[in-house]
């Protein structure tokens, strides 16, 4: 299975945020619609991406706050990528070793989606549940529920 399964299911709907944008503009963006990250993008151009985990150590770092901050102060400038042509067995162990939850999705420099560690591990489970279920058909009379065996009482 490969990253563009992935990207068939989930849809094509991006979220972008230029880097001199305000990050409280981009918080606010975040909290909106509900997303965990935002592609950040400059001239047609991936450069960076923000993830809640960015916005939580700028607050640390501000004292509470996000200041007057803007987007490149706190953005990571060197994402974890993939292709859509990348295995997914590929970006699990990608995203493992770099704990990514997120990862932009490009066809040489064109964006074509972000997946997140959720719609990987969907993805693995949804297809085990499939397999499982072809193998469960294949297989004659598979018993639903086994029946406990009764004990006879009688001498």
């Amino acid at each position: 299975m490969k990253v563009t399964d992935i990207l068939r299911v989930k849809g094509n709907t991006l979220y972008t945020v230029h880097p001199d944008q305000p990050l409280l503009q981009a918080v606010q963006t975040m909290a909106e619609m509900d997303i965990g990250s935002l592609v950040v993008m400059e001239h047609g151009d991936l450069v960076g991406m923000l993830t809640f985990r960015e916005v939580i150590a700028a607050i640390v770092a501000q004292g509470g706050g996000l200041g007057n901050r803007h987007v490149r102060s706190v953005m990571d400038d060197a994402p974890l990528t993939c292709t859509p042509a990348t295995e997914i067995d590929e970006v699990r162990r990608m995203m493992l070793m770099r704990h990514a939850r997120y990862m932009p999705v490009l066809d040489q420099r064109t964006l074509m989606g972000v997946i997140s560690f959720y719609d990987v591990a969907k993805t693995v489970v949804d297809a085990q549940d499939f397999e499982n279920r072809m193998l469960k058909a294949y297989i004659r009379d598979w018993p639903e529920d086994v029946p406990q065996p009764t004990q006879n009482t009688q001498p």
